[in-house]
């Protein structure tokens, strides 16, 4: 193997980091543009990596470490960005993005927190065989789910979809109305099945993150909605602001299991903020 895509190196291949440069949860976006919108909300914020699509910012919410990474669009490069914050020590992790909603009562500038996802991108199933389910863990998505109650936004919980394609993968039509086999009805037959929204990374990141033990959750904010077309870039910083606060959550959590000799958050456990 060639040094430099060696995984036990210090500095990452992809992200182009090292153990120094990142710090508790890592928040995870896909656009570099929304690193330091996420970040500035942040105390001793450091720009500690940007290489290729990979931008990294190290800093402290409500004095807790954390980190935020781009990955670009779609589940290869949130894989690649899971694998290499893994190497670094990183035990959890937050998808922060922006989503189509695909049930009715879902407004633009809510937020969806992911609590399992439809498998339907290939990077997944390079690692296991399709049966296997793309969960949230638990502690995440309360952590997330308290977030959103202090901060007091509205929010969904439910199943997402991960798609490859943001067109034909979601039902769109292509380029001169090219239509994909299996979208007529998709959006239909999901809607029936209970699925919340339609992203491109958060299957991924929850199965690669289940398989390594790892803590991973996903929110989003509602940009569109396929049902009733409403689309604005609303409430962009929301889910970014969400994901901050339940990192400190998280953080808050596992000292009180600590103290309690607990391994898991249960109902005996009690957080006052």
């Amino acid at each position: 193997m060639d040094d430099s895509e060696n995984p036990n190196d210090e500095v990452q291949y992809h992200l182009g980091i090292g153990p120094d440069d990142t710090a508790g949860p890592v928040l995870l976006p896909g656009d570099p543009e929304r690193v330091p919108k996420i970040a500035e909300a942040w105390e001793s914020v450091e720009e500690t990596g940007h290489h290729r699509e990979y931008r990294t910012m190290t800093g402290r919410y409500e004095g807790e470490p954390l980190t935020v990474t781009s990955t670009g669009i779609g589940s290869p490069g949130a894989a690649i960005a899971v694998e290499e914050h893994a190497n670094l020590g990183t035990g959890t992790f937050i998808r922060v993005g922006s989503c189509g909603a695909i049930q009715p009562e879902m407004s633009v500038g809510d937020l969806v927190i992911t609590t399992g996802a439809v498998r339907q991108e290939g990077t997944s199933k390079e690692y296991v065989r399709e049966e296997y389910p793309a969960t949230a863990h638990p502690e995440v998505t309360t952590a997330l789910v308290a977030a959103c109650e202090e901060l007091g936004y509205d929010y969904h919980c439910g199943v997402t979809c991960s798609t490859d394609s943001f067109y034909a993968g979601q039902g769109r039509p292509g380029f001169g109305g090219f239509e994909a086999a299996e979208a007529d009805g998709l959006v239909e037959e999901l809607q029936n099945a209970g699925v919340l929204n339609f992203e491109m990374e958060a299957a991924a990141l929850l199965t690669i993150a289940n398989l390594y033990d790892l803590r991973a959750g996903a929110v989003c904010t509602v940009y569109a909605n396929r049902v009733t077309g409403e689309f604005r870039t609303e409430g962009e910083r929301r889910a970014g602001e969400v994901a901050s606060t339940a990192a400190a959550i998280l953080a808050a959590m596992d000292r009180v299991k600590a103290e309690a000799g607990a391994d898991r958050w249960h109902a005996g456990l009690t957080l006052e903020r």
